[in-house]
């Protein structure tokens, strides 16, 4: 079984990975300077806290709207040039006096772009790792954006600090170059994804839909992946659950790096599991994730608490199984758009769960919250589970390999792609 030392050997892996991590921790940098900016400017905290909303947002409409671009033109073609038009967004924002509705539309222009590059790589690196180095490219690459955010985060207040929010935008902007170089130089040049038939941009959106919800192992991938609308609960409530406890702001950070660092390790662990194993422990981590919750309601203190929380992020790690399982099950062609509909999917069922927690919030003790969520959390990963029990095999049982063209290797017999 390949090892993570096999990964680092190869070319390819290495500059997608360094220009992943390099552009994630320049996306913290921009968020803590923009909002220091704009409190800086307004001493409003509603228009700080929107300001960062704004970061999320997006994503909810590039996913579908501009992922399948994915599919219409070469992936590395498409990651370059998102990352150059988010340089020259972020140079132009970092511009001494530009209005904050200017700098708000140029916030939603750099999110936008994220979204093709997001699909991009993420329907490209089967074909970088063709074998069975692709389960554990996409845990590498998942841990090293939880390990880059937060030490994005944390750098990027003493960046702020030392160097002021415009020169920080700038620095973003740099990251974005530095990945835009590396991508560009360092992975090979592929063609766009065959299509056996060109159809306009609508099309293309309905057509991804279809995939997407008319086959019932993508339905329940997509159903475990948004599981987790439940379990963020913990994380987004980390700072009135820690005050409760009277833990304060050292409570908060041990909140968010208990969930961090327990979806690493876990990561890191199902990894190294065999793929028949991993899906056989998908449902029930999706469970787990939620389950470990409960006991909230019986008002632990901040050691228990960050342990349960620990334990919630590192049965979260089921995500790399869904996803890794949802890329390799539908076909090159509508890979992008497919990707991007199932994200949005993700983000509409966090954000909508992070809302009605809340709102739940104000009238409820805190770990009443977190523990109902867990609760409701548990029954909606059971359904998703036994909607995955009882979904049947599709191809993707059975990966795919990639001859470094985006073709698949046919010598199993042709595979069709159709509703289950």
């Amino acid at each position: 079984m390949p090892g993570y030392r096999d990964l680092a050997r190869d070319g390819e892996f290495r500059a997608l990975f360094v220009a992943h991590v390099v552009s994630v921790a320049g996306d913290q940098f921009a968020r803590v300077a923009l909002t220091v900016h704009v409190f800086d400017r307004t001493a409003s905290t509603g228009l700080t806290a929107l300001t960062y909303a704004l970061t999320f947002l997006p994503d909810l409409i590039g996913g579908p709207l501009l992922s399948g671009l994915a599919d219409r033109f070469a992936r590395k073609d498409v990651m370059v040039a998102a990352d150059l038009a988010r340089t020259l967004l972020l140079l132009l924002m970092a511009v001494p006096g530009t209005p904050l509705w200017a700098l708000a539309a140029l916030l939603v222009l750099v999110q936008f772009a994220g979204a093709p590059h997001g699909a991009a790589r993420a329907a490209l690196l089967p074909q970088i790792l063709p074998d069975a180095r692709y389960p554990l490219g996409q845990a590498a690459l998942s841990t090293v954006t939880q390990a880059a955010q937060v030490a994005g985060f944390l750098t990027g207040g003493a960046l702020v600090a030392m160097l002021g929010p415009g020169l920080v935008l700038v620095a973003d902007g740099a990251t974005f170059l530095v990945s835009a170089f590396l991508i560009g130089v360092f992975l090979l040049d592929r063609p766009a994804p065959p299509r056996p038939h060109v159809r306009a941009w609508p099309a293309d959106l309905v057509s991804g839909a279809r995939l997407v919800w008319g086959q019932r192992r993508l339905r329940a991938l997509v159903a475990l992946a948004c599981v987790s609308g439940f379990y963020i609960v913990g994380e987004a409530l980390a700072a009135p659950y820690a005050a409760q406890l009277g833990a304060g702001p050292a409570g908060v950070g041990a909140i968010f790096g208990a969930y961090a660092a327990g979806a690493a390790v876990g990561m890191l662990l199902v990894a190294r599991l065999s793929e028949p194993r991993q899906l056989r422990v998908m449902p029930w981590l999706a469970i787990a994730a939620c389950a470990v919750l409960v006991p909230a309601a019986l008002r632990p203190g901040l050691v228990v608490s960050v342990g349960l929380f620990a334990l919630s992020g590192a049965a979260s790690a089921y995500h790399l199984v869904a996803n890794t399982t949802f890329v390799r099950a539908v076909p090159d062609s509508s890979r992008g758009q497919a990707f991007g509909l199932a994200v949005t999917a993700l983000r509409v069922s966090q954000g909508v769960g992070v809302a009605l927690a809340g709102v739940a919030a104000e009238t409820l003790a805190v770990h009443h919250v977190v523990a109902a969520a867990g609760a409701l959390g548990v029954l909606a990963a059971g359904g998703s589970a036994l909607l995955w029990r009882f979904s049947g095999p599709t191809r993707s049982d059975a990966p795919t390999r990639s001859d470094g063209s985006g073709r698949s290797d046919e010598r199993d017999g042709p595979r069709r792609y159709g509703r289950s």
